[in-house]
C-alpha cells in the first residue's frame, strides 16, 4: 500500500543587509532589532572609517556581538562634511555589499536621524536609488525613523512610523554595552545618551514609494 508523504517546506533564515555610514550607526539605530532576531542572517556594510585604527577594530568586535558578518569602506568623513559625488557613494555600496537577493535592507533615512549628518543622508539616497534602479535586489526596505526636534533634544524613535518596537531591558542593556564597552563611548557621550530604548523604521515594499522620499 502506498503512503502519501507530505514534505514540510523548510523556512529559510531571513537575509538582511544593513547599510550605514559609520561604525556604531548599526547599533544605535538598529542594534536592538538585530539582537532580537537571532535567526536573521545579517550583513552590515559600513561606508566610512575603514582606515580608522580606533573605530575599525571596534566595528569588527561589534559584529561578533551582533552575530553578523560585515565590511567597511573608507569614504571621506572629515569634520567639514563636504558632500560626496553620488556615483562615488553608489559605487562604494555596490562594492561592499555582496551581490545577492536580500529579504530586507535597512539603512538611514534620507533626512538622517538627527540634525545634521550629510553622510547619513547620502548613504540613504544611494541605497534607495540603487534599489529603484534594480542594482540592489531586496524584497523590502526599512529606513531608520528618528527625529531630534531640529536639534532640540537627543534623537527619538518616531512612534507613529511603520515599524516601532520597544526593546526589552535585556536587549537594550546588550545594545548599550556595545556602545559603551565595545565602542568605548563614555556614559555622558552623545552616543550613550542617545542609545534609544525603542527602535523605529519606515517600511517600503516597493522602490517607487521609497524614491518619493528623496
Amino acid at each position: 500500500m502506498s503512503k502519501n508523504i507530505s514534505f514540510q517546506r523548510i523556512k529559510q533564515p531571513r537575509s538582511v543587509a544593513i547599510v550605514v555610514a559609520h561604525p556604531d550607526d548599526e547599533t544605535l539605530w538598529a542594534g536592538g532589532t538585530i539582537l532580537s532576531h537571532p535567526s536573521w542572517v545579517c550583513f552590515i556594510a559600513c561606508l566610512c572609517r575603514g582606515s580608522d585604527t580606533d573605530r575599525a577594530p571596534k566595528f569588527h568586535e561589534a559584529l561578533k556581538v551582533l552575530k553578523s558578518e560585515g565590511i567597511m569602506g573608507d569614504l571621506d568623513d572629515g569634520p567639514e562634511q563636504n558632500p560626496l559625488v553620488e556615483t562615488v557613494i553608489e559605487q562604494t555600496i555596490l562594492k561592499l555589499l555582496p551581490d545577492k537577493h536580500y529579504d530586507l535592507i535597512i539603512t538611514h533615512s534620507p533626512a538622517g536621524e538627527y540634525t545634521r549628518h550629510i553622510r547619513h543622508e547620502e548613504v540613504s539616497k544611494g541605497v534607495i536609488k540603487l534599489w529603484h534602479a534594480g542594482k540592489i535586489s531586496a524584497g523590502e526596505l526599512w529606513t531608520f525613523a528618528y527625529e531630534d526636534g531640529d536639534g532640540k533634544y537627543y534623537p527619538r524613535p518616531i512612534e507613529t512610523d511603520t515599524v516601532f518596537r520597544r526593546l526589552t531591558k535585556r536587549v537594550w542593556m546588550r545594545k548599550y554595552s556595545i556602545i559603551t564597552e565595545t565602542y568605548g563611548f563614555g556614559k555622558n557621550s552623545f552616543e550613550a545618551e542617545t542609545t534609544p530604548l525603542a527602535e523605529s523604521f519606515r517600511q517600503f515594499t516597493n522602490s517607487y514609494d521609497a524614491k518619493k522620499t528623496l
